[in-house]
């Protein structure tokens, strides 16, 4: 009788073992997704209006930066609820000069989650989210290499491809590590994990460097983008002459130290 009570008891404490486990997934799982609200201790950095532009916002005044503030990305409609939105179509970066004209977080960052959703208006839509106003992952419609749509650009595609297509919202759910130091010294490289729709793309993938040269993004001239320094950065998103509408991202700052950006 003893030993059939222990079984017993053994079986209910994995049933239940399970059972949190299984929560503990699901709980995470829906904190992925289209129009997931900002999580405990985020702050919402752009609701799509732009009041919260240009409260959270600025310019990155680049090398080929030639706008000026306040900020002139154009305010627009959402083509599915009429709400508010943001589009990147901003003047100055006409014919895809990025640099021209892209927007930064005032806040700067190092360890972070951040979820940003964005719609592409139309075939060809081109814009990108830049971790630390470094590293980008793409945002370019009908491009599926490692330079397309949710690539760590130049670097990684997307495990699966969960783009919605044109004129739907999209969402990607990033967990970000910055690079590690040691006096100076570069002893880790950034690593990033990702969701896109609610489905995990990127898993604790390491970022070699900086892409696209000094009109990129921070360190872009330095040893040809490979000069990573020991400096916090900004959320940034592009602007390359497309509809391109943002809604819907903020922020948590975390402290990755000796943990993987698994989520």
């Amino acid at each position: 009788m003893f030993q059939k009570l222990n079984t017993e008891y053994s079986i209910l404490k994995i049933s239940l073992l399970v059972a949190i486990l299984f929560t503990i997934s699901i709980s995470g799982y829906s904190q992925t997704g289209v129009g997931v609200k900002p999580i405990k201790g985020a702050k919402l950095m752009l609701d799509g209006t732009e009041k919260m532009l240009h409260k959270n916002w600025k310019y990155w005044e680049g090398p080929r930066f030639s706008s000026s503030m306040p900020i002139k990305w154009p305010s627009a409609t959402d083509p599915i609820d009429g709400g508010p939105v943001i589009s990147s179509n901003d003047p100055a970066g006409a014919g895809g000069k990025y640099g021209a004209a892209d927007i930064v977080t005032k806040k700067e960052y190092r360890d972070f989650r951040a979820h940003v959703e964005f719609l592409v208006k139309e075939p060809g839509g081109n814009s990108g989210v830049y971790l630390q106003n470094r590293y980008e992952i793409q945002i370019l419609d009908g491009d599926n290499t490692n330079h397309g749509m949710a690539a760590i650009i130049n670097e990684q595609i997307p495990t699966s491809d969960e783009y919605n297509g044109t004129g739907k919202w999209n969402a990607y759910d990033i967990n970000f590590k910055a690079a590690r130091f040691e006096n100076g010294v570069l002893t880790e490289k950034a690593r990033v994990t990702i969701y896109f729709n609610g489905v995990k793309i990127h898993e604790d993938q390491p970022i070699q460097q900086v892409w696209g040269g000094p009109n990129s993004g921070m360190d872009g001239g330095n040893d040809g983008g490979k000069g990573i320094t020991d400096r916090p950065g900004g959320l940034k998103l592009q602007a390359e002459g497309h509809d391109v509408y943002y809604r819907n991202i903020w922020i948590k700052e975390l402290n990755l130290d000796g943990k993987s950006t698994d989520f």
